[in-house]
């Protein structure tokens, strides 16, 4: 055993920093692998009971709505990665397909105006949120939720005064229908949406210190990292994110209802939990959320193949989403860290009386 005034042999010290690196490591996939297994369960009980849940046609439904939900998800996940939560996202979606029509359809000015306009709008409510929340201070849940009441006030009055058809832009129509190599357009495009965010947030600095300001606030801002341009940022990526889901909505639907987003105010909530974020901020993985869009999906749509009656569907789901919130990713990773906590503890107690 080395005296007090010796160094640590350098071995020890490498075999330590290895250390720290697996249990960071096995505490970031304990975090996210829940919802894969998930995904996979519910593959093998759709194989087992009803294979029908599996053919192309339920996936032709599966692929494009569980695409729009994870694009909504990802902007989501966003503000929860701040410890925030936006219920605004309901309104947003109905505001922009309503714009949509009424700006390209309306007024004549083409899809790619209407696009545009659409992607603004999202980010101008996202902004205003994150104002609220991240300057003024105010709390997330009750801003986002009236702004949220606001917005689709303001899409019910739009459609009355300026959509004079619900009909969507033949041309978008027409791109939701393609099928390059047999999948959805839909679902290559948020796919493509979601590989990039991804690479963003693991690959990149400004990503990089995105997720360190999540992870630790205070700590950022010591660091002299601008917490609330950070937030604010966060709110208003969010926005445009859910203009996307809207448009590729639009697209799939072909038309503009009165209930156009209204399932999409706590449905993206559920996936970015069930992907292993914890609503506290820090981490999120923008894969697993993907995953966790389409294992909410097929799970419907499975329970619609089944035969269930709506009472049943709606039971159904909200107990695997508590069981899923139950086992989630993030009460794996604490688990699993005290548990690695406790072996290093009784390790060192053995290191200890050994010398």
């Amino acid at each position: 055993m080395s005296s007090p005034g010796e160094r640590a042999p350098v071995g020890d010290s490498v075999a330590a920093g290895r250390s720290a690196q697996v249990v960071a490591s096995a505490l970031v996939g304990a975090r996210f692998l829940p919802i894969w297994l998930a995904m996979g369960a519910l593959v093998v009980v759709g194989a087992v009971f009803e294979p029908n849940t599996l053919d192309n046609a339920s996936w032709s439904y599966v692929l494009p709505y569980a695409t729009i939900l994870a694009i909504a998800a990802l902007g989501q996940m966003l503000v929860v990665m701040h410890a925030g939560i936006d219920l605004s996202t309901a309104g947003v979606i109905s505001l922009c397909g309503n714009v949509l029509v009424g700006v390209s359809v309306g007024s004549g000015h083409g899809l790619t105006v209407g696009i545009l306009v659409c992607v603004a709008l999202g980010a101008l409510v996202g902004f205003v949120n994150g104002l609220l929340v991240g300057v003024v201070r105010l709390n997330p849940l009750i801003v986002t939720l009236a702004v949220g009441q606001i917005v689709l006030a303001y899409s019910s009055k739009y459609a009355r005064e300026h959509t004079i058809s619900l009909q969507i832009p033949g041309s978008l129509a027409s791109w939701a229908a393609n099928k390059p190599l047999g999948i959805s357009a839909v679902f290559w495009t948020g796919a493509a949406i979601t590989v990039v965010l991804a690479l963003l947030l693991r690959w990149t600095a400004p990503g990089r210190r995105f997720q360190a300001v999540g992870a630790n606030p205070r700590a950022a801002w010591m660091a002299g990292l601008r917490v609330r341009s950070h937030v604010v940022f966060a709110y208003t990526a969010a926005g445009a994110l859910y203009s996307l889901a809207a448009i590729l909505l639009a697209g799939v639907r072909i038309t503009i209802d009165p209930a156009f987003g209204a399932s999409y105010l706590l449905a993206p909530i559920a996936a970015v939990v069930l992907a292993g974020a914890a609503l506290s901020g820090g981490l999120a993985s923008a894969t697993s959320t993907w995953i966790a869009a389409i294992a909410l999906t097929f799970l419907t749509e499975m329970l619609l193949i089944f035969g269930l009656s709506a009472a049943m569907q709606y039971i159904v789901f909200g107990v695997a989403i508590i069981v899923g919130m139950l086992m989630s990713g993030d009460r794996a990773a604490s688990l699993l860290g005290r548990l690695l906590r406790r072996l290093e503890a009784a390790g060192t107690e053995v290191t200890e009386t050994t010398s």
